[in-house]
């Protein structure tokens, strides 16, 4: 399997892609390890776990270029991903012990109700390429502390990253009986769901994560998809610092190229604010710098996948047809590279793919309404649900709105974004179960109900 960079199409490196007799002995290997894994305390786990986040701040510069080499972010974005990987490791870290505890229900009597929070064993974590370490260390942190197994796959676009995590991991003394990584591509993923792990995580496409859920569900093992999304996000009529709140809402759209289940993905402007709004984002848009992902200043690196091209111009020429206008971008950057220009679309509606399809890449529609009764139709309109924002300066007002969205998460006056403290779910085709936060680390375990008597 070639590793490709994407700024140069040049392949960095040729793996062995797993087969089923490779995976099965990994998978025998866990299946041993996990024993011992769980009978270490938790405080022992976290000093494991907290040792590997050091690792990663010690190597920053080093796993920042690998990851930056196969994905194509910028080497600051790539740093700033670590950074926030070791922050969610350090909140996962701080609060395990309060949620893995056993709960005393009551006690009284003669009799003693309690809850014990066992690890479900060897799970599977099958990743995503946009954010390794993120949507990584949303599951296989909170796993490990619990005391499981993990058999971790990397997405094939971030092979190398996946490898680095599991040389890092090793390194802190989690043992290799313990944490084994899976290289390759569909196929391999396919081969993980025909063998008996006892949970599935799995961070992707909606249509990936449908497949995986129809196949595992005969098992009737916990199962977890973190999907995609069409996230709206409204801009209402009082908002002042209508500057400020372009440059933020275009950088939640932009960032990472886009390339985020909570990018911004289309944007509903009330019609007394419109016109300020659309040329302060455009004029954002139009400062930031294009380039290899290497260069300092750059904001905007290469696609990580270069199929993505031809989504993105399907979408802006279907889009061009239906009435739309390019205020600017609106094709990819001829040349070496998988590159595509920030483009901004208006004169949109829900006719076209670009407000009713994920995007994934630099691309969005800013449609203009009426009111709030407008937007709120439209917002809802969609078969995804993992986040909304609203931009406003009345909270009531705000959360009325956010109250009728069926989704996930809720923003006002904020976007794309993720705290280790609250959940991280979706609804519909936005997946379900939740990673971070209590309930994502209780999501690695089983729990066991005492009801102890005294003699």
């Amino acid at each position: 399997m070639q590793v490709i960079n994407p700024a140069t199409e040049q392949v960095i490196k040729e793996l062995t892609e797993d087969n089923s007799t490779t995976l099965q002995q990994k998978f025998n290997l866990l299946q041993q390890g996990q024993i011992a894994w769980a009978a270490k305390t938790l405080p022992e786990r976290i000093a494991i776990i907290l040792k590997f986040s050091n690792l990663l701040e010690e190597n920053l510069e080093e796993l920042a270029a690998i990851l930056s080499s196969e994905v194509g972010k910028p080497l600051q974005q790539s740093r700033n991903e670590i950074n926030g990987a070791r922050a969610r490791i350090q909140w996962l870290c701080e609060h395990a012990t309060a949620y893995l505890k056993e709960e005393i229900m009551s006690d009284g009597s003669g009799m003693q109700e309690k809850i014990v929070y066992e690890p479900l064993g060897v799970i599977c974590n099958i990743s995503a390429w946009n954010y390794p370490y993120l949507v990584g260390t949303n599951v296989f942190v909170p796993a490990l502390l619990a005391g499981n197994a993990v058999m971790y796959k990397p997405s094939e676009y971030a092979s190398l990253t996946g490898l680095s995590i599991a040389k890092y991991f090793h390194q802190a003394g989690v043992p290799e009986d313990v944490f084994q990584i899976a290289i390759g591509a569909g196929s391999v993923g396919s081969n993980l769901l025909d063998m008996p792990f006892n949970g599935y995580y799995f961070t992707g496409s909606y249509q990936t994560g449908q497949k995986i859920y129809t196949q595992v569900a005969p098992k009737m093992v916990p199962v977890q998809c973190e999907l995609g999304g069409k996230d709206p996000l409204y801009v209402t009529d009082e908002v002042q610092d209508i500057a400020g709140i372009a440059a933020g809402t275009a950088d939640g759209a932009f960032y990472n190229n886009g390339q985020s289940c909570c990018s911004v993905e289309r944007i509903y402007v009330h019609e007394k604010v419109y016109d300020a709004y659309v040329s302060e984002f455009v004029k954002e848009v139009k400062s930031w710098k294009m380039g290899a992902p290497t260069e300092d200043g750059v904001y905007l690196g290469p696609l990580s996948r270069k199929a993505q091209i031809s989504v993105l111009e399907n979408q802006v020429k279907q889009a061009v047809d239906l009435g739309a206008t390019i205020l600017t971008g609106g094709k990819a950057v001829t040349g070496t590279g998988y590159y595509f220009e920030p483009t901004v679309l208006v004169n949109v509606n829900h006719q076209m793919d670009v407000m009713k399809e994920e995007s994934f890449g630099p691309i969005i529609g800013i449609q203009k309404v009426k009111d709030d009764a407008e937007a709120i139709a439209l917002m809802k309109d969609t078969a995804y649900g993992l986040t909304s924002s609203v931009y406003s300066i009345n909270e009531n007002r705000a959360n009325q709105i956010l109250a009728q969205m069926d989704s996930g998460t809720a923003y006002w006056n904020c976007c794309d974004r993720v705290s280790a403290a609250l959940p991280w779910s979706g609804r519909k085709h936005s997946g379900f179960g939740a990673t971070l936060s209590h309930q994502g680390i209780r999501a690695f375990t089983k729990t066991k109900s005492y009801h102890l008597r005294q003699p």
